[in-house]
């Protein structure tokens, strides 16, 4: 996989060099809630921009289905890259037609632009490989160079990420470098004891992880919506609280297998639960309990890991010298839930081992709950892309520029 510095060594001063970044960036009302994702491509704009490229960023957001919305609209992802380059930066209101164009044409060497969301374009998702192609093909015809940069995008096939490097010159930016390499110290020559906390809603999301992991963590910490499916098959009631009940088989083999490895698989001992879920625009108080994880009430639902809970797993990840942490153990965003998942940060915080949180939701708690990102050892810009790294998979976005 050649590198932006090789980029950078050959020249850059005048070329086109199309960046897929991933600005999929949360919005509430048109405002952005957190620019992490802006900001982590910062180093690949701005080193290309200052070598003299004309640089043509470009991302999805959202799930736009195939046609312009408004609501999906990259300008104040565009607006927000301006402010943090301290420069302008142009924006095209459409992926490859007139003002596209118009907007490549207008850059000077060292300056930037942003095309529009290119999930406006059905041929970016497109599952015919001629549809894809041809939509790269109007891609590829912006630029001269391709630099991929957007992590988060890299387990998808679609056009910006797999097939327009196929296209053009192709390298990687700063940030997938980066990313691929912390994954690798996941993987590769291990740091033990490694250890790994999951949370997040759905069980079903993790299980081919968790299927991978059973045979090189040594622990497993288990938080979020999900723990209640591994609560249910220990045959506990788990009340209202989210539960994949098709699943429970699954999980029930996993725990077995997790024992007959010798692989610590930690489930919550305790629970703070509410008779319905909060409301997390107003996040006003809220009544809730504490009760044992066997002891739910059937109208109860959980909604954070409790005290006792938060307790083991930081004594859990005291010792470990590789940490991996991937979903919140419970409703992050409302302050009466937000206890078990500061309780996990703040582990990783004052642990001397490697620490990555692993994008999504884990990156954006960290931010919201008001930790020094700098505190962690990696805050990974894409949770599903690096939970599929570290299933095995092949991504389509790294194959592509390792051709």
């Amino acid at each position: 996989m050649k590198t932006i510095d090789e980029l950078l060594a050959d020249g850059v001063s005048g070329k086109r060099v199309f960046v897929r970044a991933d600005l999929n960036v949360p919005l509430a009302d048109g405002t952005i809630t957190d620019d992490g994702r802006i900001r982590a491509v910062l180093p690949t704009v701005k080193a290309l921009a200052d070598a003299g490229a004309k640089v043509i960023v470009a991302s999805h957001l959202g799930r736009p289905k195939g046609a312009p919305d408004p609501a999906f609209s990259l300008l104040p992802a565009a607006e927000r890259l301006g402010e943090l380059l301290g420069a302008p930066v142009a924006f095209a209101q459409d992926t490859v037609g007139p003002a596209a164009h118009d907007a490549v044409d207008g850059l000077e060497p060292g300056q930037v632009a942003v095309i529009e969301n290119l999930r406006f374009n059905a041929g970016e998702t497109a599952k015919d490989d001629t549809e894809r192609g041809e939509f790269a093909d109007r891609l590829a015809a912006l630029a001269d160079v391709y630099v991929g940069d957007g992590f988060g995008a890299v387990h998808r096939k679609h056009a910006s990420v797999y097939d327009l490097p196929k296209r053009l010159p192709h390298y990687a930016g700063y940030l997938i470098a980066t990313e691929v390499g912390v994954l690798r110290k996941l993987t590769d020559d291990v740091k033990r004891p490694y250890v790994v906390a999951l949370g997040g809603a759905k069980v079903s999301d993790k299980l081919a992880v968790i299927d991978q992991l059973l045979g090189k963590a040594d622990r497993l910490l288990i938080g979020g919506g999900m723990a209640y499916t591994f609560l249910k098959a220990k045959g506990y009631e788990v009340g209202i609280s989210l539960l994949q009940e098709d699943q429970v088989p699954v999980v029930t083999e996993y725990m077995q297998r997790a024992e007959k490895n010798g692989v610590e698989l930690l489930l919550p001992v305790d629970v703070v639960v509410a008779g319905e879920f909060p409301d997390l625009k107003a996040k006003a108080p809220t009544e809730h309990t504490v009760v044992d994880a066997d002891k739910i009430p059937a109208d109860q639902e959980g909604l954070d890991i409790g005290p006792k809970t938060r307790e083991l797993y930081a004594s859990k990840l005291t010792d470990a010298e590789t940490v991996f942490w991937n979903g919140p153990m419970g409703v992050f965003e409302h302050p009466d839930y937000a206890e078990g998942t500061k309780a996990v940060a703040q582990a990783l915080v004052d642990s001397d081992g490697f620490t990555v949180v692993g994008g999504g939701d884990s990156a954006a708690a960290v931010r919201t709950l008001g930790f020094d990102e700098n505190a962690f050892g990696h805050i990974s810009t894409g949770g599903g892309a690096s939970l599929e790294y570290l299933e095995g998979k092949t991504l389509p976005g790294l194959a592509a520029l390792e051709d």
